[in-house]
């Protein structure tokens, strides 16, 4: 999924709009939960240590690109997600699992015959894939 997105100026203007939009309610909420319950540095710090887990889940290569690819799609199999991203089997066969544990995509057997396995998003998953993108975007620039 190295293919870089191509977008007009305009709608380039209106995203940041939306995404600087975000990015101030975030930081004015932020500002008045650590006012509101008077967290101290090492509190924070302590809170922000039990969500690396997750972020060194999504951070792992392939991981948001199995997301994306099911956002995209909504559904897949397992053969459909390999050929879109180029992945060996075995890896992509860890992945799911790992993002399947940590309750980022659904795993759906229908017993067939054949059997049939298809990935989809669960709201953790999809809420993620979407909220990573202005990152995204604004690592890239």
């Amino acid at each position: 999924m190295s293919t870089q997105l191509s977008l007009s100026i305009e709608l380039r203007k209106l995203i940041e709009s939306k995404l600087e939009q975000t990015i101030n309610g975030i930081e004015n909420t932020f500002y008045q939960i650590l006012k509101k319950q008077d967290i101290n540095p090492i509190e924070l710090k302590e809170n922000v240590k039990n969500l690396e887990e997750n972020f060194s889940i999504i951070s792992q290569k392939w991981n948001l690109e199995i997301l994306y690819t099911l956002l995209l799609k909504e559904q897949a199999g397992f053969g459909e997600i390999k050929r879109i991203l180029g992945v060996n089997s075995r890896t992509l066969s860890d992945k799911l699992k790992i993002l399947n544990i940590f309750n980022y995509i659904n795993r759906d057997v229908n017993i067939g015959p054949p059997l049939r396995v298809k990935y989809n998003l669960t709201n953790k998953g999809k809420n993620t894939g979407l909220l990573a993108l202005p990152l995204l975007y604004y690592s890239s620039k």
